[in-house]
């Protein structure tokens, strides 16, 4: 069976600390933070897409069967070139783990860099080549 997803809506993001989180990624990343639901969960928005975010110490339920902090690895798009966006990130107090590399996409070859959230998730920035 072929084609029955068609895209990413949102991914759930255990993490430690939901304001150090929000910080990070507002900041360094210009994502938007939203509250929902009638708990006021938070979520970070960017494009037609969003991370919502579970407290390690209390996940939202149904959740996964393991909810850790630190235990993402993904890949966000940007139209930024990566290696300007790795000097932003740097004069920000970001350490770049790697990069720019070139590395294989869902549909194209990308040229990325890697970093580290506050809970140690690592998260690839990528330019579509």
């Amino acid at each position: 069976m072929t084609g029955i997803i068609h895209a990413l809506d949102h991914f759930v993001m255990t993490v430690a600390d939901i304001d150090a989180t929000v910080d990070f990624y507002t900041r360094h990343l210009g994502m938007e933070v939203v509250s929902f639901g009638p708990e006021g969960r938070q979520a970070l928005v960017f494009g037609a897409q969003k991370i919502n975010l579970h407290r390690a110490a209390a996940p939202y339920r149904p959740h996964a069967r393991v909810t850790r902090a630190g235990t993402a690895d993904f890949c966000l798009l940007t139209t930024v070139p990566v290696a300007e966006l790795a000097e932003r990130l740097r004069a920000g107090g970001v350490e770049i783990e790697a990069g720019p590399v070139a590395k294989t996409g869902a549909r194209r070859p990308l040229m990325s860099i890697y970093f580290r959230d506050p809970d140690g998730n690592l998260v690839e920035v990528s330019n579509e080549q």
